[in-house]
This record gives structure tokens, sequence and C-alpha cells, in this order.
């Protein structure tokens, strides 16, 4: 009896053993199972904070690049905007040209008859005197009442100061036909002296004196320069505002002095040319004005970046000025400016363009 109770209780371990066996074998299985899932969320947590961290990175370059494109958007537009200006801007120039030139041309051609025709008639009054110097009394008074001896000396003066007024707009507007250069559309090679002078020659009447300021004086110290090849109508452009910007700066300074004290310490501009490197030609435009704050120098070719009052600037002068110089040109385009004495621009382009 007792070996069999032996024998039932042996099986009966055997069983549970059996059953502990099996639990712990699915325990083992579960922890395995548990640690592949584990090991495979941590795989995909991994992945996915990969991903995110790419997609930050992919979020934060395709910003970037919205941002650029944006702001190359708006260059795009601000010069789209001043080219049609100055394009409208040419074509008004270049139209009143035309218009001034046409009835001048006809009277500069006819003041050489005229003048001719002057000196005839006196001429033959002079020998009308000589052989006739008693004429009637009705003659006598009418030669005393429009005062022969001064008309005959004032009608030559009249004729020549009709020639020279004549020659001064004709070469004004010489000077504004080549100031626009509409038909100028690729590199050519053209005299940068020339341009400079155009330029002045269209700001003359900001140059003069007036009854607040005396004239401003313009130092010109030119090298020995060869044809430089350039877009010369856009050249002009950047003459003209940098020109404009002098002149505005010497315009402010000139408010806060005195005549006297603007008479001792003239309001200049000084512009120097020159050859660097037989390569490059140099024009530095400087004026002795107030100078630029160190504060906004960074900022001055920025699009839309002005100091002046609100409707008196656009902003765009000085960054389409730098576009025109170093992207259609391939040069250079500095300033230098200390404030309380000045500020100078430096334009370099090469003589030569690179095909």
């Amino acid at each position: 009896m007792d070996n069999q109770d032996s024998s039932i209780q042996m099986q009966e371990l055997e069983k549970a053993n059996r059953i502990l066996r099996k639990k712990l074998e699915r325990c083992e299985n579960e922890r395995r199972q548990l640690e592949t899932d584990i090991g495979t969320k941590e795989f995909l947590l991994k992945k996915v904070i990969c991903e995110l961290e790419d997609s930050q990175t992919d979020l934060q370059q395709r910003g970037q690049e919205l941002e650029n494109t944006l702001d190359s958007l708006h260059k795009i537009q601000a010069q789209i905007i001043q080219s049609e200006k100055m394009s409208a801007l040419g074509q008004m120039v270049a139209g009143i040209a035309h218009e001034i030139n046409n009835p001048v041309s006809f009277i500069y051609g006819n003041l050489t008859y005229i003048s001719q025709y002057t000196h005839d008639l006196l001429r033959l009054v002079q020998l009308y005197h000589r052989y006739f110097p008693n004429p009637p009394v009705e003659i006598q008074t009418e030669r005393q009442t429009i005062d022969l001896e001064f008309l005959e000396k004032d009608a030559l003066m009249v004729l020549r100061s009709m020639n020279i007024g004549t020659e001064r707009i004709r070469e004004i507007v010489l000077s504004l036909r080549n100031f626009s250069r509409l038909d100028e559309s690729e590199f050519k090679g053209v005299d940068v002296h020339e341009g400079i002078d155009n330029t002045l020659m269209i700001l003359q009447h900001r140059l003069k004196a007036t009854d607040k300021s005396p004239e401003i004086q313009i130092i010109k110290d030119y090298g020995n320069l060869s044809y430089v090849e350039c877009y010369a109508g856009q050249l002009n452009q950047v003459f003209m505002n940098i020109l404009v910007n002098a002149l505005d700066a010497l315009e402010e300074l000139n408010t806060k002095r005195t005549y006297q004290e603007i008479r001792d310490n003239p309001s200049r501009i000084t512009i120097h040319t020159s050859v660097v490197d037989l390569q490059w030609v140099k024009i530095a435009i400087a004026d002795n004005g107030s100078g630029i704050p160190e504060s906004i120098q960074k900022q001055i070719f920025n699009p839309f970046f002005t100091t002046k009052p609100v409707g008196k600037g656009t902003g765009m002068g000085m960054a389409i000025s730098y576009q025109i110089i170093t992207e259609k040109h391939g040069g250079k385009l500095e300033f230098f400016s200390t404030p309380g004495k000045g500020t100078e621009f430096v334009v370099q382009i090469p003589i030569q363009q690179q095909v």
C-alpha cells in the first residue's frame, strides 16, 4: 500500500513538474517575446526619432530656402521696378532731347545766315553814312529815335549771345542723349569720362550757387583711361546715384551751417579715375559732407534701405548700383566713410569683359 501511495505521489509530482516546466517554458517564451518586442519598439522609436530629426532639419532647410527665395523675389521685384523707372526715364530724356534738338538745330543752322545778313545790312548802312552824310530831316529823326549807333553794336552782340546760347543747348541735348543711351544693350567700349561729364551736366542745376549757399565745387582728377567695355547707360545710372547721394549729403550739412561757414569750408566733390594693374579702371567719387554713421554702414547696399524722408528716397539707388557693378560688370563697389569728414565711393570694373 505504501508503495502504491508513493507511486501515486510520484506521478502527481511528475505531473506537477511537467506543468511547472510548461509554465516556465511559456514564461521564458513570453520573456523572450517581450524582449524582442521591446527591442523592436526601441528600434522603431529610434527610427522615428531619427526621421523626426531629419524632417526637422529638412524643414529648417526648406524654410531657409523659402526665406532666400522670398528675399530674391523682393530684390527682383525692386530691380524690375527700378529698371522700368530707368527705362521710362531714359525714354523720356531721349524724347525731350529729340524734341528740343529739332528746333534748336533749325535756329543754330540759320544763325550763320542771319549773322551774315546783319553784317551785310550794317555795311550797307555805313556806306549810306559815308556817301550821304546829310540825309533828310525825317531820316535823321528816325536815326535818333532808334539810336542807330547803339543798334549797330548791340545787334552783333545779340547774335553772338544767341550763338553761344544755342551751342550750350546743343551740348545739353547731346549730354541727355548720351546719358540715356537706350540703343546700347550690349557691352561696348566707351569713354568713362564722357559718362561722368554728361551726368554732371544733368546735375548742373544742383551745383550752382544759391542765396543760401555758394557753388558746390567739382574737382576732377582724371587719369589716362582707354575705352572701357561696359553697359554705358547702366554705368551712367551708377554715377548718377552716387553723385545724387553726395549732393544730398552736402545739402543736408549746409542746412546746419551759415553762408560764411560754407564759404570758409566749401562743399566739394572730388572725382578721381585711374587704371589698376592694367586690367581694371577705378572711379572714386568723394564728398566732404558729414559722412555715414557707423551704425548703418552695413545696410547701405540693402534694398529699400534709406535715410531720406518718406517720398524722397526709395532705398533702391545703391542696391541697384551694387548689382549693376558686381553682377552685370563683374566689378566691385565699396565705400569708405568717416563721420564728420565725408564719404568716398569706389567703383572698379574690368577694362575688358571676359566672354
